[in-house]
């Protein structure tokens, strides 16, 4: 008998889950651990999101199974989304598919859409779901980069003339997690003139959609005309609306792969909870003035997350979107190496990154910060930081 199972041969050990078990082993053990690793939302959902929760909880008839697909009202409250928010006309009944997280549903349709020995083309540093769906469907991964320049449109085309067989899925994330890197319309154009040039479908990770900062809002890859020919994307409620736990998202485009995944769903599970449908339906249709409030609030925690950590002498570019700042290490401890400098700060500083190895061996050299703690906090980290480079003979600017 195998030692071990294939799909969990294929998986290799999870880097970031090192660092999670000497958090959580600090924090047994009493110590105040300002926690930057994972992008889990600090902040809470709406009142009335939580309310029609409660109000439709209370009703006996909604807790039977529910749709797999999403109940009408939610699909139609999406589609309401992407006509509002992107000016794409969708259709609610073919070329939507509730999720439960965008996490889910990039898995659901790797299982439908792909077989062994596939090629997968994703980016590298990546979310681990992105590789990793596909790894446990039986598919094989080729790295393109996660910057989206010439480099990366050269990395495409020698995919496709060096790869057999030639890869038939590409995914992207902008914003990206972890790198939090951002695209314009003209990119997106671009990728689907290539993608119908070379029969590759698409499928873009549009988890972030609303945190952008400085005014420039993202763009989706369903605004080119005809990328629903070839794409789909995924989008999540967790950090829009601070409803990370209640795993709701959305899968949304191509109808021959929301009916593929539609299917397999079918058959795994029975939808999410009613009453958690109907309060995303609240979000989605009521009063948006929380997602400007918790953008704003991210764009002042970033804005003070990058001044007081550069004040103790690690420099972080500002990221132009998302929940994170993919941080360079300090160049003095830059041959330590991202896990390692992971935990020494956590050891030293009480301070909890992800280290980027985990994202990709193009993470090496940088970590991923979370801004999901107030700004008294980040505060805080900056200061403890200091004390840390400062042992480490890395000189800090005065505080």
């Amino acid at each position: 008998m195998e030692d071990e199972f294939y799909r969990i041969k294929r998986l290799p050990p999870y880097v970031i889950a090192e660092v999670n078990a000497m958090r959580h082993a600090a924090r047994q053990a009493g110590r105040d651990i300002i926690d930057l690793g994972m992008g889990n939302p600090d902040l809470p959902p709406p009142s009335h999101v939580i309310d029609k929760l409660v109000e439709v909880a209370q009703k006996p008839s909604a807790h039977g199974y529910s749709q797999s697909k999403g109940i009408p009202g939610l699909r139609r409250a999406q589609a309401g989304y992407y006509a509002k928010r992107f000016g794409v006309d969708v259709d609610p009944e073919r070329e939507v598919v509730v999720t439960m997280g965008s996490k889910e549903g990039l898995a659901s349709l790797a299982t439908a859409i792909t077989a062994p020995g596939d090629v997968v083309l994703a980016p590298n540093p990546s979310y681990p779901i992105h590789t990793f769906g596909f790894i446990i469907a039986g598919a094989t991964i080729r790295s393109v980069p996660t910057t989206p320049d010439e480099n990366y449109w050269r990395s495409l085309d020698k995919a496709m003339a060096f790869t057999v067989p030639r890869p038939s899925i590409l995914v992207v994330n902008y914003p990206s997690n972890p790198t939090a890197e951002t695209v314009d319309l003209a990119f997106y154009e671009r990728l689907v003139a290539w993608a119908k040039e070379n029969k590759v479908w698409i499928l873009s990770d549009l988890a972030y959609s609303e945190l952008y900062y400085d005014g420039n809002p993202t763009r989706s890859i369903l605004e080119v005309p005809g990328a629903k020919d070839v794409a789909v994307e995924f989008t999540s409620m967790s950090k829009t609306y601070s409803m990370a736990g209640w795993r709701m998202g959305f899968a949304v485009g191509n109808q021959k792969l929301i009916a593929a995944m539609t299917r397999v769903k079918s058959y795994l599970d029975y939808g999410a909870f009613t009453p958690i449908q109907a309060a995303a339906c609240a979000a989605l249709n009521g009063p948006q003035d929380i997602v400007e409030k918790n953008r704003q609030l991210y764009q002042k925690r970033r804005d003070v997350m990058v001044e007081a950590f550069g004040r103790s002498g690690w420099e972080i570019p500002p990221p132009k979107a998302s929940m994170f700042a993919w941080a360079p290490l300090p160049p003095a401890l830059r041959e330590m190496g991202s896990l390692e400098f992971s935990k020494q700060l956590l050891t030293h500083a009480d301070v909890a990154v992800a280290p980027g190895v985990g994202y990709g061996e193009d993470g090496e050299g940088f970590v991923r910060i979370a801004m999901v703690e107030n700004e008294q906090r980040l505060r805080q980290a900056a200061r403890n930081i200091r004390r840390y480079l400062s042992s480490m003979g890395v000189n800090s600017s005065a505080a």
